[in-house]
Formats: C-alpha cells, structure tokens, sequence
C-alpha cells in the first residue's frame, strides 16, 4: 500500500483551492518554485557540486605580531 494513493492528492488540491482560491494558487506556486531552486543552489555551494569553481581567497599581507612589553610589578602595600 503506497502512502499517497490518487484521492489523498484530489483531496489536497481541494483543500488549497478552498483555503487559497484560484488566483492565489499561481502565485504561490511560483514563490515554492523559487525557494526551492534558491535552496538547492545554495546546497551545491555547501556540496561542492558547483559547475564553477570557487575561486581561491586572496593571500592576506604578512604582519609580523607586535611584541607586548611585560607587565608591571604591583608595589607592596
């Protein structure tokens, strides 16, 4: 037994055009169509599927650190 038979599908669609109406229904179609080509390009980044490579971070200049002078002795009280 499959866990969507044809009915549960007639029934969702039923229920979106009762709760959202046919001029909405485009509309948010579109908007789920975007997000999900959003998120999957946005995967490929994280993957490492991308058609194009990266390019590699630019070397950041060398500085040396600056040597910090010792701290000073606490006189006696």
């Amino acid at each position: 037994m499959e866990i969507f038979q044809p009915w549960h599908i007639i029934i969702i669609v039923g229920l979106a055009l009762l709760f959202f109406g046919g001029k909405k229904l485009p509309e948010l179609g579109k908007g789920l169509g975007e997000g999900f080509r959003g998120f999957k390009e946005g995967m490929k980044g994280i993957t490492g599927n991308d058609a194009t490579p990266a390019p590699p971070p630019a070397a950041a200049p060398s500085v040396p650190p600056k040597p910090q002078a010792p701290p000073e002795p606490v006189p006696k009280a």
